[in-house]
């Protein structure tokens, strides 16, 4: 697209996340997007990230994120508030394009209002319709011009419902090497050599991390039962998620925080413990064996087994890409400290498992690996291009 015409008002882009992985999702884009149309200007709800990137701040993406069904019901008066003044300023000065990154539901309603009063619309990350809820799909066309996939079995999914997306690859596949250099990971750590190296990422939101956090601890202490030189390290996503850890009694069990981070520590590490979610493509990405764990709260566990919500067998992004269980998953009751631990144990110390996980994990970054940020902003374009 070509710049705008001398003295004419510079293209804006409401662009909005809700967390740490959109944050960075949001600011790769950003940055495609400014390459490939010259004077774009962006605003909107940013992360760190997308702030360093240019993204003027109208509100942080921090005061966004919330998950689970029943647990967003206290935040809903704040959320409310935010979607109506984000909307109100929207609607008044309206943008090329409102581009939603990951944070479904928000983004989803917001984009709704804002194609039926004409404003283009794009969701960056699909909604996991085809795992659970899939009834929600009819609604992706009311609320979507465009969709972008970065996983490849999502677009045959939607193409059944006649909604528009294109897989864009993952933004992290390209940023990630394909070779790791744990050693130097390491160096940079200040990690000792010879010595196994566990990551624990108990997850970016400060509800994951209360969930998960003392049983990541005790994982750790049971680990190192078997394993007395281990490391431990933690990344920690924001200061409010270490702060939690650490009352979680993180240092007295000798793990080393870190802010930040977390891809260094993930190529450093022979073995990770990672909550459910973006990290876990990351350790992939790493080539660091995991065990992926997730809990939710009691309420929304129960509604989601009662109404038989999930279809699928896996929930960890590794198993999915895979189609097959990759990598050990423990939901709810079965995240225990004990059974963590003698599965961290197990991926550690199994060196066929090992060489046969590097091998997968190489062959879905190579997949994934399409430019994706470039990607992703080439079909937004290409999309504005068809409504001049």
């Amino acid at each position: 697209m070509n710049a705008s015409t001398p003295g004419a008002r510079a293209p804006r882009v409401v662009i909005v996340a809700g967390e740490a992985s959109g944050d960075q999702l949001g600011a790769a884009l950003m940055t495609a997007l400014r390459r490939q149309w010259p004077g774009v200007q962006f605003a909107g709800i940013a992360g760190p990230l997308m702030k360093a990137a240019g993204c003027e701040c109208w509100q942080g993406a921090e005061e966004l994120a919330v998950m689970g069904l029943f647990e967003i019901i206290p935040h809903l008066p704040r959320l409310l508030r935010i979607r109506r003044q984000l909307l109100r300023r929207v609607r008044a000065d309206p943008p090329a394009v409102y581009i939603g990154v990951d944070y479904k539901e928000f983004n989803l309603s917001v984009a709704r209002r804002l194609k039926a009063a004409g404003i283009r619309t794009v969701q960056y990350v699909s909604p996991q319709v085809w795992a659970w809820r899939e009834r929600r799909v009819h609604r992706m066309a009311a609320a979507c011009d465009l969709l972008l996939c970065l996983l490849p079995f999502e677009p045959p999914f939607y193409a059944k419902f006649g909604v528009r997306a294109q897989f864009v690859g993952h933004p992290l596949a390209d940023q990630i090497p394909l070779d790791v250099d744990r050693a130097a990971a390491r160096a940079q750590l200040g990690l000792a050599p010879g010595v196994p190296v566990v990551a624990l990422l108990p997850g970016s939101r400060r509800g994951e991390v209360s969930r998960l956090g003392a049983d990541f601890i005790a994982a750790a202490r049971q680990f190192s039962l078997l394993e007395p030189q281990a490391q431990f390290v933690a990344p920690m996503a924001t200061p409010a998620v270490q702060a939690l850890f650490e009352r979680a009694g993180a240092r007295a069990a000798g793990i080393r925080l870190v802010a930040g981070q977390s891809r260094t520590v993930l190529q450093a590490a022979d073995v990770a413990l990672v909550a459910s979610g973006t990290a876990t493509l990351e350790a992939l990405l790493c080539r660091c064996p995991m065990v992926v764990a997730y809990r939710l709260g009691a309420l929304t566990a129960w509604l989601l087994r009662t109404l038989r919500l999930v279809r699928l067998p896996y929930f960890s992004l590794p198993n999915l890409l895979a189609g097959e269980a990759l990598v050990p998953e423990f939901f709810q009751q079965a995240v225990q400290g004990a059974t963590l631990a003698t599965a961290l144990r197990s991926q550690l110390r199994d060196g066929a498992q090992r060489q046969r996980l590097t091998q997968r994990f190489r062959a879905i970054h190579e997949t994934l690996r399409q430019d994706g940020a470039a990607q992703a902003a080439a079909a937004v374009l290409a999309l504005l291009g068809e409504a001049r």
